[in-house]
């Protein structure tokens, strides 16, 4: 920003995009000063530790942050080996935070609470170009003060904002107050094993973090009696997440949707296809289970449950954005110019081609959001994109729009974007699966109401009204 190089480039958030932006800032020449809502940098990340990355080592670390760990003495993971979000954090994350550049330019516990130009609400239009941006920030002690930045790239992702498991994209009646929904990761055969032994589940959603919990589920219920476990898709058939099978391209992708679609067949996982849910209610006061109200494919839904977990994918948290002149498009509400590259109506991560600076753009000059952020509520970023995404806006804010504009992507040719992990269970060893690239079409799935390790479930059924056959699910 003309007349406000002295300013820093503020980056909101310190995950492995963030730390990415700062790093590539600083090769630049230009000062970063990165603000972490959590007490360390990769807290969101260290939040599913316990879940394993899809992508190989080769695919999670930035060159700019290489280079910088790199003369730091580190010592790389091997870079086909597939980290858990707590080794990303640990072996990658915490290093990259603790080298002199980074350290001394990273606030933790400051979250970011608004962004505005100086002294001027988004309605003002004359003099616009030449303020420089007002981030206000929630320090540590709860005080509210104010940074003055020449630019302002906003890598604070989406965890933290879970798509409501209601229908039509509002929270179900209840929802909100009912203690019963958990988050779409929860460390099933770990730190939450006793919310789940024994108990009556439901699991919301049709992607790899649904597919991961639903298998650990099924794991667990083989050695606590009692377990019973359902599966609600808003779509009429999971064939999509389950693959190929053996034809699949990523064998590994494949034995995830066999394992999936042979314990629904078996009845160790109920399926209720074209699931509306449209109440959540407590079975008795103060009680934890909920009754949990709708349609499915086949009839009314009334089902009695001690947890959902909501799968359903994240948004943006649009509202830190509100005095920011932003050009988001209205369905994807990512960067309007991106929105086209990404749709998942269109769109799998494999097929999204590398973008950078000049569609991350917005009317505000100066202001960028980044990484998983970016793609508003599509699901198929991948950190390699973000990280092209830092280093070609780096390059813009330098002056290097050659370099800016040249973006380039190296991906496995089937892509590698989620970050869900099975153990195969005969060896023992991680099982690498995606959310990307064709496969031939699976059967179609046996729906069992009433199998009997889901027995006590509580369905009923009635009259159907499902949901279109063409609704989209949110692949998370």
């Amino acid at each position: 920003m003309p007349g406000h190089e002295e300013l820093p480039v503020v980056v909101v958030g310190a995950g492995p995009v963030g730390l990415a932006a700062a790093a590539h800032l600083l090769e630049r020449g230009i000062e970063p000063l990165v603000l972490e809502a959590g007490d360390r940098a990769g807290a969101a990340v260290a939040a599913w530790g316990h879940v394993r990355l899809f992508s190989p080592w080769r695919y999670d670390v930035d060159a700019a942050a290489r280079r910088l760990l790199d003369a730091s003495g580190w010592t790389a993971p091997d870079p086909d080996g597939l980290p858990t979000g707590a080794e990303l954090v640990e072996r990658y994350l915490a290093p990259l935070a603790a080298t002199p550049q980074i350290a001394s330019r990273l606030r933790t516990s400051s979250r970011v609470v608004g962004i505005s130009r100086e002294g001027a609400d988004k309605t003002r239009s004359l003099g616009r170009e030449r303020l420089p941006y007002s981030v206000r920030v929630q320090g540590p002690d709860g005080a509210t003060h104010h940074v003055r930045a020449r630019a302002v790239l906003d890598a604070s992702g989406t965890w933290g904002q879970p798509n409501p498991v209601g229908t039509g994209g509002l929270p179900a009646i209840g929802e909100p107050e009912a203690a019963a929904v958990t988050g779409p990761l929860p460390d099933v055969l770990g730190a939450d094993r006793e919310r789940f032994a024994g108990r009556r589940t439901l699991v919301v959603g049709m992607g790899h973090s649904a597919a991961n919990t639903l298998l650990s589920l099924v794991e667990l219920a083989r050695d606590e009696p009692g377990t019973r476990i359902a599966w609600a898709v808003r779509g009429g058939s999971p064939r999509r997440l389950y693959g190929g099978g053996a034809d699949d391209q990523l064998p590994a992708r494949g034995l995830l949707g066999t394992r999936l679609r042979e314990a629904v067949e078996s009845g160790l996982v109920t399926l209720l296809t074209r699931t509306s849910i449209e109440r959540i209610d407590p079975v008795a006061p103060g009680g934890e289970s909920v009754r949990v109200q709708g349609a499915t494919r086949d009839g009314v839904l009334d089902l009695e449950v001690d947890t959902i977990v909501g799968a359903t994918g994240f948004r943006p948290d649009l509202d830190v954005l509100r005095e920011v002149r932003v050009d988001l498009d209205p369905v994807v509400e990512s960067p309007r110019a991106l929105a086209d590259l990404i749709d998942p109506n269109h769109h799998s991560c494999g097929t999204v081609p590398p973008h950078g600076e000049a569609l991350l753009a917005h009317p505000d000059t100066g202001f960028y959001v980044v990484g998983m952020k970016s793609y508003g509520r599509a699901p198929t970023f991948l950190l390699a994109t973000g990280y092209e995404q830092a280093r070609s806006i780096a390059a813009a804010l330098a002056g290097d729009r050659e370099s800016a504009d040249l973006v380039q992507l190296d991906l496995p040719a089937t892509g590698v974007c989620s970050t869900d992990l099975v153990l195969d269970p005969g060896s023992g060893e991680a099982a690498e699966v995606s959310c990307c690239g064709t496969s031939p079409a699976a059967p179609e799935p046996v729906l069992v109401a009433f199998g009997a390790p889901a027995a006590g479930l509580g369905l009923a059924t009635g009259t159907a009204h499902g949901r279109s056959a063409d609704e989209q699910e949110d692949p998370r």
